[in-house]
């Protein structure tokens, strides 16, 4: 009998973190379950750990059940033994600038809620089943992306966009509570300035407030992300690791 693999589904993969998170998954022999709204790089698709990408609008409800309908499919009745809730959103006005409490329409608000907190409920409640069969194999895990912006006055998130991380911050300890009922583990990581393409020139004064004087690299998130997945951590759940480079002690 062939030996089965744990099983990741995650979320925002085609760049950045998500992309980091999924190379280090596939790196450690998971198979890999992702959606994003692009498709994956031509050379991502040679790799064989990663068995299914979904083009996804996770800012749509009903994309978002059709994703969990076809995942849930794919596994039949095979575990799923992590879900990564990567993809957010964090809009600007026509203007350029950020969503501000003063600014920009609240339907943007709502958008940005939709995608960055409603979404990881819905696909938390769409996996229970699988996550919690993954929990009786080898362990179940939710990792939920959260921001250093949801603790603290940042320059570049706009208000929409911290409030909505602080609210999946404050979703994550309430999730973990329920969750245990099934054996799954439910914890976030809080990036700082990380190297991506959403990083531009206008990042580098901050490096003065981070402690190591540097910005962090897709990878470091993706190792934290991986580990809170695997036995190591099995008896962490409500916990909000900061991978800040100390940046979120000012």
């Amino acid at each position: 009998m062939t030996e089965q693999r744990n099983t990741v589904i995650l979320t925002g993969a085609s760049r950045g973190i998500g992309h980091a998170t999924v190379q280090r998954f596939s790196d450690e022999g998971w198979r890999i379950i992702t959606c994003s709204r692009e498709d994956v790089p031509e050379h991502c698709k040679r790799n064989p750990n990663w068995s299914h990408h979904l083009p996804t609008d996770l800012s749509n409800t009903e994309s978002v059940a059709t994703f969990v309908s076809d995942v849930n499919d794919i596994l039949g009745d095979q575990p799923a033994h992590a879900l990564v809730n990567n993809a957010a959103v964090s809009p600007k006005t026509p203007y350029q600038e950020r969503l501000g409490c003063l600014n920009g329409d609240l339907d943007r608000w709502r958008e940005v809620f939709e995608l960055n907190l409603f979404t990881p409920l819905l696909l938390a409640r769409g996996f229970a089943g699988a996550l919690g069969r993954g929990a009786k194999d080898s362990g179940g895990a939710i990792v939920n992306i959260t921001s250093i912006a949801g603790h603290a006055i940042h320059p570049f998130a706009g208000s929409a966009y911290s409030t909505s991380k602080a609210a999946l911050s404050a979703l994550t300890r309430e999730m973990a509570v329920e969750f245990a009922t099934l054996g799954v583990r439910v914890n976030a990581v809080a990036p700082g300035e990380i190297e991506t393409e959403m990083v531009g020139e206008e990042y580098e004064p901050l490096i003065n407030r981070i402690p190591l004087h540097r910005m962090g690299k897709p990878e470091e998130v993706a190792s934290c992300v991986y580990r809170l997945c695997t036995s190591d951590f099995g008896y962490v759940t409500g916990t909000e690791i900061f991978v800040t480079g100390g940046q979120h002690v000012y």
